[in-house]
């Protein structure tokens, strides 16, 4: 009987904001804002309240795409002849799939100094980026864990055995 040893990496974007959270947050600032815009309306300055409305518009969307991340996952796993990465959103899952022994982890440059790196996983002329929501040392640090697991082009460095019960 053989036995496939696979290591596993989920990674999911930090996002300690509840959904109550978003509410009451958004709702606090509306009626500050509301408040303070039909004070300044009763005054006469009546144009404020479009642009306090749209100020909230546009502040709801922001929450919006923010809340959304939660739903992003990314799995990769590597077993002894490939590296699969699966990524989910709410309602929509992409699997990626490519050989172990060609397979290759790079860090790629942003364009600017401003932009963040790119950490990618390639073989054959395909790539795929993973941990796009992750900071510049957590990045590093997948990269390197990634490394060590993938191994370079034409080498497939061992995975860790599941664990045994050791006998006494």
């Amino acid at each position: 009987m053989s036995q496939t040893t696979a290591d596993r990496i989920e990674i999911s974007p930090h996002c300690s904001l509840t959904t109550r959270g978003a509410w009451l947050f958004f709702g606090s600032l509306c009626v500050t804002s509301f408040s303070l815009a039909g004070f300044v309306a009763l005054q006469g300055f009546w144009p404020v309240l479009p642009f306090a409305g749209l100020e909230m518009a546009l502040l709801g969307w922001a929450l919006k795409v923010s809340m959304e991340r939660r739903h992003h996952r990314q799995t990769i796993t590597v077993t002894a002849d490939s590296v699969e990465i699966e990524e989910r959103r709410r309602d929509e899952a992409r699997r990626v799939e490519f050989p172990r022994h060609w397979a290759q982890v790079r860090i790629r440059a942003g364009l600017s100094p401003q932009d963040p790196s790119r950490l990618t996983i390639e073989s054959h002329g395909r790539r795929c980026e993973v941990g796009s929501f992750l900071n510049e040392q957590q990045r590093t640090g997948l990269a390197r864990q990634l490394k060590r697991l993938i191994g370079r082009v034409d080498e497939s460095p061992p995975l860790s055995l599941p664990d045994r019960p050791q006998s006494p």
